[in-house]
């Protein structure tokens, strides 16, 4: 990937360099090289390098000259072919660097000579390369920690089952075409293809035109795109523009773009870096149009390190990018904000927190680039885990609010190469990626994937509790209870037990919330939250429920309305005035609730006769329903008012059975059953 430098936030240099027809004769040569490279214009100075090699190479073999300048120019040949990711051509001068010089090379060119042979294919050589940097830098580098992982090795890397499928995009030229991001029905992209019809600015990175950002119509099946122009006008400039997301509303971008707004800067060493801007999407009040306005610099760039590659979060709140500034933990890391939008005289204002490492979890010492976010997973480009040479993608799924630890995604969407600018539509398994992979129509070049999941573990749950009265802790039976979903789609339903236990036979997944609900006639309803535990098992949900009023009791499985004795004179079934104003809390109660309909009952001890206590029973039951119609509660509300004389004593008091009054007190007793509410 021969420009993936150019936005890997290392600086960067932006001149026109005439050409250079003068042969390189002697070594007096090189410091001509050495400029070039440290502008970054690595394929020209490349050419320089291996001709004053050549001479070198001569006089050592001839002569046997002092060989530390050789080994020098070894280094930076490599470097040249290294940075502009020709890993064939690296390995070349990497391994005569290593063969000739072994002890005298640093551990940084042992991890560059590993990587280069990742990237032809020689992954056992790499790997056994790496154990030698690890050795060279434990404790140092945790590079070697990151590309030995104790439970991930390179063979578990290259047997990851295949889960994408690719396409490669018709749009792809032969130049630089990279960095997709969906804008409502469209997909933007960056390509070294310059707009202008006069002429072509040239990047002496690579010896491509600079990079812009053009749009695409997304076909039906988003596998690919019909080029509908450049972007924007008003955010192309005639340097580097690349990598954008959007906000939710799509009103707000944000992009990389050098460090040039109207003018180039640079820091003290010359060097121009990569800064992140943001515009908005304003109505024109002359034309009508919507267009991209009011372009800002984010207040966390710098002239002295650089920032890029931003995603934003789906709800806009969290903003993330790569940068090399202070505080990094590697070459580049992927940083974040909040992003904080504050309402002021009908203007919106937008600010930004200061910036975070994402930390160690997610960030090496090596490169961490291009971030795409998902409710689900960080996706990002990294050559300091373990991969399969160059960038690799990996996942890092989101728990609770923390990035677990990347997993390599695998070939075919990884490669020997570099692989990157990954987007993905989570609910579709559809997306695009980028990759300069041998194959493709030019250096980097955009490819459209279906991802097939793996099979993962199943990890289930099944809910089960029981639900209680909270006042008397008894468990109450024939509650109805329904198991929903986040959204409040119900899942399932079932009904507690005579112990009030209750179980739902569907499996649900672990780590997720999800809601019960509690309905049963005479008591508040109760809905509860709960979360799944990140394991298979099960979940414990209690509830406790309320009557709806302190009069209404349950009871052997009967909800009633309980209130004080009702006395009668003796032998008598006309209300009296104390039992009127216990009655009266029925009729309160039954206008507050105009749908209650009851049942009366009324019990006697078993003194008298059965016949008398029947007879008289139901007289009082009788009486205590016409009292209640009398007072303006419909005939139709009560079901019926039945006497059982002595048929249902609760206690041991039959005839002929000795008790004491009190004993006897219990069975006298007029009962207000509800049916329903």
């Amino acid at each position: 990937m021969k420009k993936i430098i150019t936005l890997i936030l290392i600086s960067l240099v932006v001149q026109i360099l005439s050409a250079q027809n003068t042969e390189l004769k002697t070594k007096s040569n090189t410091p001509k090289a050495d400029k070039l490279f440290k502008r970054m214009w690595y394929v020209e100075a490349s050419e320089y390098y291996k001709r004053a090699l050549s001479k070198y190479e001569d006089e050592v073999i001839v002569n046997d000259i002092d060989n530390s300048e050789y080994l020098r120019l070894l280094k930076k040949t490599g470097d040249c072919f290294f940075f502009n990711t020709d890993m064939e051509n690296a390995h070349n001068y990497y391994s005569e660097l290593i063969s000739n010089y072994y002890n005298k090379v640093p551990a940084e060119y042992i991890f560059r000579y590993a990587h280069s042979l990742e990237g032809i294919g020689k992954y056992d050589e790499a790997k056994l390369w790496m154990k030698e940097f690890a050795k060279r830098t434990v404790g140092k580098d945790d590079r070697s920690m990151n590309l030995n992982q104790k439970d991930v090795s390179v063979e578990d890397v290259l047997n990851i089952s295949p889960q994408f499928v690719l396409h490669n995009l018709s749009v792809n030229t032969e130049n630089s075409d990279f960095g997709p991001m969906y804008y409502k029905e469209n997909l933007v992209y960056s390509s070294a293809i310059n707009p202008s019809n006069f002429h072509t600015r040239v990047y002496h990175w690579n010896e491509q035109p600079f990079l812009n950002m053009f749009v695409g119509k997304l076909n039906t099946i988003e596998s690919d795109i019909k080029k509908l122009g450049e972007f924007s006008k008003s955010i192309n400039t005639r340097y580097h523009e690349a990598t954008l997301t959007f906000s939710p509303d799509y009103k707000r971008v944000y992009f990389t773009r050098n460090n040039f707004n109207g003018e180039l800067k640079r820091d003290d060493k010359g060097t121009n870096h990569l800064k992140l801007y943001s515009a908005d999407l304003i109505k024109n009040e002359k034309n009508g149009k919507e267009e991209w306005t009011n372009i800002q610099e984010l207040p966390f760039n710098s002239d002295n390190y650089s920032v890029g590659h931003p995603a934003l979060s789906k709800d806009g709140k969290l903003l993330y990018f790569v940068s090399d500034m202070p505080g990094s933990i590697g070459a580049t890391d992927i940083f974040v904000v909040d992003v904080i939008q504050q309402q002021s005289n009908n203007h919106t204002n937008v600010n930004y927190s200061k910036p975070r490492n994402l930390g160690e979890t997610v960030n090496t010492s090596g490169r961490e680039m291009f971030p795409f976010i998902t409710d689900k997973a960080l996706y990002f480009s990294s050559d300091g885990h373990l991969g399969l040479g160059g960038l690799d993608i990996f996942q890092s799924k989101i728990d609770n609010a923390e990035f677990k630890q990347p997993v390599n995604l695998g070939a075919p969407l990884n490669s020997k190469l570099d692989d990157f600018s990954f987007i993905i539509k989570e609910d579709k398994n559809t997306g695009f990626v980028a990759s300069n992979r041998e194959l493709g129509k030019g250096d980097d070049d955009i490819y459209s994937f279906v991802r097939i999941p793996l099979d993962e573990p199943v990890c289930e749950q099944l809910v089960n509790g029981y639900v209680s009265n909270t006042k008397t802790g008894e468990r109450i039976s024939q509650v109805t209870l329904e198991l929903l979903d986040a959204s409040g789609k119900t899942l399932e339903t079932t009904i507690t037990d005579i112990n009030g236990v209750y179980q739902f036979t569907k499996a649900i997944n672990c780590n997720t919330i999800y809601k019960v609900k509690a309905v049963k006639t005479g008591y508040n309803s109760k809905e509860k939250d709960f979360k799944t535990a990140n394991s298979s098992g099960e979940t414990i949900v209690p509830l406790g429920l309320d009557t709806l009023n302190e009069l209404i009791v349950e009871e052997n499985g009967q909800l009633k309305i309980k209130i004080g004795i009702i006395y009668f004179d003796l032998n008598k079934s006309f209300i009296r005035s104390d039992a009127a104003l216990e009655l009266n809390k029925i009729v309160v109660l039954m206008m507050q609730y105009p749908e209650m309909v009851i049942k009366i009952e009324s019990h006697t001890d078993s003194r008298n006769t059965d016949e008398y206590n029947l007879k008289l029973s139901d007289r009082r039951a009788k009486a205590t329903r016409d009292y209640i119609i009398s007072q303006d509660i419909k005939a139709n509300r009560i079901e019926s008012a039945i006497g059982y004389g002595e048929t249902q004593l609760i206690n041991k008091c039959k005839n002929d059975v000795p008790c004491t009054k009190e004993e006897h007190q219990l069975n006298r007793r007029s009962e207000f059953i509800i049916i329903k509410m």
